[in-house]
């Protein structure tokens, strides 16, 4: 496991999702989600991260095909644990594969994967990912049996749900903060790669970048929506200036 210090870069990666969104809205070709992760690359994100959804309300089986081949960085498949999703992912060789919990009827995904529950199933489609050399993440809320039972799975990385800090205030934003900064010690403790994910924004990405333990965040909904205003350039630059002047401050 690597060592994480105060001072490491912190790993930004965008989900280009809702660029094929606006697409998918008309039926028409553009905005093109590949071009959209192509400037992010150039403007300062790390990785592109897309989530093939079951009824491909956002992104399609041939953007995970053009990204796969022209996203010059860390390619990274958000995906449920499904037969069909793993072929795809086997097929296609992202450079990581993160499993998340998926409901045709949510907006957008809601809460952690069960880990626990997931059984026999579960631990096959990982195994079948890592057999063909594809590292796992598991999206799962930051809670101690869901940890322990993603270190067990063989999974490279813990991706942290961080949609309930981001809908919180006050001492109750400092708690659930408190609470995903000690899940992300003890997942480095367990020897997992720690990302976080979900509800992040300009507005809260700081203290969430303070954790010293982090090593990536995948943002996507709000820095897409601040790319209205700012320009989709402006709001990977604003993101990584945030998340960097926060690490700064650990060093």
């Amino acid at each position: 496991m690597s060592t994480s210090r105060a001072g490491d870069r912190i790993r930004l990666h965008v989900n280009i999702d809702h660029v094929a969104t606006v697409r998918n809205a008309r039926g028409v070709p553009y905005p093109c989600p590949v071009e959209a992760a192509e400037l992010c690359m150039a403007t300062g994100a790390d990785g592109i991260t897309a989530h093939l959804r079951e009824d491909r309300r956002h992104i399609r089986d041939e953007d995970v095909r053009r990204l796969r081949e022209r996203v010059k960085g860390t390619f990274n498949l958000e995906m449920a644990a499904t037969d069909e999703m793993v072929a795809i992912a086997v097929a296609t060789k992202p450079d990581i594969v993160t499993l998340v919990p998926e409901r045709r009827e949510e907006r957008t995904t809601e809460g952690g994967l069960d880990v626990v529950g997931g059984g026999a199933a579960l631990r096959d489609r990982i195994g079948r990912l890592l057999a063909a050399r594809i590292p796992v993440s598991l999206f799962i809320a930051p809670s101690e049996d869901q940890l322990v039972a993603t270190a067990a799975t063989g999974s490279t990385q813990v991706e942290f749900h961080t949609g309930e800090y981001a809908h919180l205030t006050g001492e109750a934003a400092h708690a659930e903060l408190g609470r995903l900064a000690s899940a992300c010690t003890r997942a480095r403790a367990l020897g997992l790669e720690v990302a976080l994910g979900h509800g992040i924004t300009l507005a809260n990405v700081g203290p969430l970048a303070a954790i010293a333990e982090v090593q990536e965040f995948n943002i996507g909904h709000a820095l897409i929506g601040d790319a209205i205003f700012l320009s989709l350039a402006g709001a990977v630059r604003a993101y990584r200036t945030a998340i960097d002047a926060a690490r700064a401050g650990l060093a």
